[in-house]
Parts: C-alpha cells; sequence; structure tokens
C-alpha cells in the first residue's frame, strides 16, 4: 500500500483551477519532490494532502486516511512544515517545543527523550530560553523541523521549507531530510530550488495547477528531446543576443559565465551551427560542446512546451 495515494485530485476557486486532475503516489520511505513556479499548484495540494483544504474533485488517501472524509484523525498522525516555519516568534525554542508536544499528546518520558532529541538535531542545546524571532534563519528552520517531526510522524510534508535560507543551511537541512527517509520516515516536499530536485528519489514538474511531467530525476534528464550546447566566449550579453537570431535555436540564455543554447537536434551539425553563428557575429569562441541537461532545463524545456507559467 502506498503511503500517499492521489487520483484525480482538484481544487477551485470560483473561476480558477488551482489543481487539475492531480494523479500521483508515493512509496513508504520515499523522498517525493513537488517542482514548480510560484502559482503552479504544490501548496494547495499540500493542503488538501494534510486536510486542511477539502477537494473540489478527485480523492486521495494520506496514511491510510481519507483526507477529505478523515482530516482530523489525519492531522495527528502527519507532520507539517510550512515556508512560514509555522513557529511562534515570541515563545522561546524551549516553549515552542512544549507547545507542540501538548498539540501532539506527547507527554512524559517520551516528551523528554523527543525534547532533547530536537534540542540536538537543532543545535539549540544552551539556546533553550532563547526567544525564537531572535534565532538566526538557519536555527528556526531546523527547530520547525524538530516541532513538525516530534510526535515521530510516518509521513512529513515540507512546503518550500529552505526559501530564503542560505545554501549551506539548506544543503545541512537536506542531510537532516535524508536522515529522517533513512529511519522510515516518508517526505514529500515542495520546492522551487531546482538543486534541491535532485536530492528526491522521484518528483512531478507542476505548473498551473497541472502535473506536466513525472519521475526520478535521472529519467526527466533522459526523456529531454532537445539538447544543450555549452559555449565559453568573450562576451556573453552579445553573444546570446547573435544565438537568439539564429535559426535552430530554441533558446540561448546566461548560465554563469557561460551560454547555455537549446536546440532541437543534437549532434556535430548543431555545434557547428552554433559555432558558425558566434564566428559570424564577430564573437570568440573559447570552447563549445554539449552537455547534459539538469533538472532546470528539464523543468524550463517543458513549461516552455506547456505554454509557459504564470505571469507575475
Amino acid at each position: 500500500m502506498s503511503a500517499i495515494a492521489v487520483h484525480e485530485l482538484t481544487r477551485t476557486f470560483d473561476d480558477f483551477v488551482a489543481v487539475d486532475s492531480a494523479t500521483f503516489d508515493v512509496a513508504r520511505g520515499e523522498i517525493f519532490g513537488f517542482l514548480g513556479p510560484n502559482g503552479a499548484g504544490k501548496t494547495t495540494t499540500i493542503r488538501m494532502l494534510c486536510g486542511l483544504l477539502r477537494p473540489t474533485s478527485g480523492h486521495a488517501q494520506v496514511a491510510g486516511f481519507h483526507v477529505a472524509r478523515d482530516a482530523a484523525a489525519l492531522r495527528a498522525r502527519i507532520g507539517y512544515m510550512s515556508q512560514s516555519f509555522s513557529l511562534y516568534p515570541d515563545l522561546t525554542a524551549d516553549e515552542n517545543i512544549q507547545l507542540f508536544a501538548g498539540l501532539y499528546d506527547v507527554t512524559g518520558a517520551r516528551f523528554a527523550q523527543r525534547r532533547e532529541w530536537v534540542l540536538g538535531m537543532a543545535g539549540l542545546r544552551g539556546f533553550e530560553r532563547h526567544v525564537t524571532g531572535t534565532l538566526p534563519l538557519g536555527f528556526k528552520q531546523r527547530l520547525a523541523l524538530g516541532c513538525a517531526v516530534l510526535h515521530e510522524p510516518l509521513i512529513l510534508f515540507l512546503d518550500e521549507p529552505t526559501s530564503g535560507v542560505d545554501p549551506v543551511a539548506r544543503r545541512g537541512f537536506w542531510d537532516l531530510i535524508h536522515d529522517l527517509a533513512q529511519a522510515g520516515t516518508t517526505v514529500l516536499v515542495s520546492t522551487h530550488y531546482m538543486e534541491e530536485a535532485e536530492y528526491c528519489n522521484r518528483l512531478i514538474l507542476m505548473n498551473r495547477g497541472r502535473i506536466i511531467a513525472a519521475g526520478a530525476p535521472q529519467t526527466l534528464r533522459s526523456a529531454m528531446t532537445e539538447a544543450i550546447i555549452e559555449v565559453i566566449t568573450d562576451d556573453a550579453p552579445r553573444a546570446v543576443e547573435a544565438l537568439t537570431r539564429a535559426g535552430g535555436v530554441i533558446e540561448a540564455s546566461m548560465y554563469g559565465r557561460a551560454v547555455h543554447v537549446v536546440v532541437a537536434d543534437a549532434g556535430a551539425q548543431a555545434v557547428t551551427m552554433v559555432r558558425e553563428t558566434l564566428v559570424a557575429a564577430g564573437r570568440s569562441v573559447e570552447s563549445i560542446t554539449q552537455v547534459t541537461p539538469s533538472l532546470e532545463h528539464v523543468f524550463v524545456s517543458t513549461v516552455r512546451s506547456e505554454g509557459g507559467a504564470v505571469a507575475g
């Protein structure tokens, strides 16, 4: 039995379709990702799966509970961490832990053990009495995660939990996610950071409320039919301008110091075309090679083929 099973899940707000017939399943102990831009429908889907928002149609089961019929029972058995971290900033770190323990009925010896685990995991031993709102963002993030799993839920929902966090803290947070998954927790996490999606066992790409692709990261990369050519040149902005006007080029954009050129067909002919276009425009070519698509390339290509992301 899947930890999460979703079939034709839909949510509308008046005439606006926020989630459109989502269907997917999540295996037990899996790290499952939702990747998509703001407005794609990720948060609305998670809120329905947590029993916080009633679906307009379709159905879903989470940990064996029907999300609409068994919402109250479901919420007691899952963990949920929103992008705002779900903490009370005016309470101390210890008071937040005590509050969540009360909400989840974690008492006695179990509370003492779980409290020590949260403080250790969050690096907050000795800082228990610090007001949460004054803590650095990385500490608040780990404290929020600890509070969300204080009751040791089988399934954990993380809604863009690393938004605004620096890359080092973000990587450390993902180490914690992997530790939880290895211990048997099923994790569903939404993100718009492409590099984070690489850490998932499987993921779905969402845009305009619809699932537009699904699979393991390597499977999604392998399925991309367009080729990516990376160019190092003397003037990247002017190279992009010249390549954008060239026939056979779908897209050209800056990618760090390099220029990445998306072309319809792979092979030496495409590389030659890109080189000749740049030379004709007066740009030198220091290096040029076809590279493996990243998830960012896959996502941009898939969204483009589906009509683009929501404006704004």
